[in-house]
């Protein structure tokens, strides 16, 4: 466990606010080899992508085994740190989930909080809860999984609306934060909820980057210290793909 405490210590110091850590989230072994030999220090999965290329639904619709069959053909394909996007746990108690991560060769995770079964968001009590036993898991195995604790308040998922959508994000975070999550990550919310969100809470910050219009400057300079792209990157490839058979003559040329 050596090796994997020492990544996931790596992929911790690499979380600074103003200089973010930058995630080009990568879908299979091909992705994650040309991610790392770019010279990106460390691999994110993207579970939507991951999901849509062994033809299911986002939100959980894939099978948990062979979701963690392909993060863990990724974590055995590169030396750099992994880290999961291991949705909302897939039902599993944190201490399976932390074993399962740190078995494949993970040294992070992202954990969200939509409830996937019943609609809605899980209560943050009960989410920091969990979050707080993954950690315990965490350093009775003796890997500082980093966890990634995804906030879904201004998702469509959430019932909020307005700047309740805000408040609740910030009362998240502190809660998650509190739990022993290394880094709270609130989708979708813009540049000035971002920065109510660092300044508010303390703790580093993670931010959705549109790979189309983003401004990565603005995000350094809201103090985020992670930044990603979800399933963006997967799906630019099969544009390039439509393109590319479309030169074929393909029908859609």
């Amino acid at each position: 466990m050596s090796d994997l405490a020492a990544k996931a210590e790596l992929l911790r110091s690499l979380h600074v606010p103003g200089d973010p850590l930058v995630l080009p989230n990568a879908w299979d072994v091909g992705s994650a080899r040309t991610v790392a030999d770019a010279g990106f220090p460390v691999i994110a999965t993207a579970s939507n992508a991951i999901a849509a290329g062994l033809g299911y639904d986002d939100g959980e619709g894939a099978p948990r085994e062979e979701m963690m069959f392909v993060a863990a053909r990724i974590a055995a394909s590169v030396d750099v740190p992994v880290t999961v996007d291991a949705e909302a746990g897939y039902g599993l108690a944190p201490g399976e989930l932390v074993e399962l991560l740190t078995g494949i060769g993970a040294v992070g995770c992202n954990i969200e909080d939509t409830d996937h079964a019943n609609g809605g968001l899980v209560d943050p009590d009960v989410r920091a809860a969990y979050i707080g036993e993954m950690r315990a898991a965490a350093n009775r195995i003796g890997v500082p999984l980093v966890i990634n604790a995804r906030i879904d308040s201004f998702f469509p998922a959430s019932p909020f609306t307005g700047d309740k959508r805000l408040t609740d994000a910030l009362g998240r975070a502190r809660a998650y934060w509190a739990a022993g999550a290394d880094c709270v990550f609130v989708p979708a919310a813009g540049p000035e909820d971002l920065r109510a969100v660092v300044t508010e809470v303390g703790a580093p910050v993670n931010a959705g980057l549109p790979l189309q219009g983003g401004s990565l400057e603005a995000l350094r300079a809201a103090g985020v210290a992670r930044v990603s792209v979800g399933p963006q990157l997967y799906r630019s490839a099969l544009g390039h793909l439509r393109a590319d058979l479309g030169q074929l003559g393909g029908p859609a040329a």
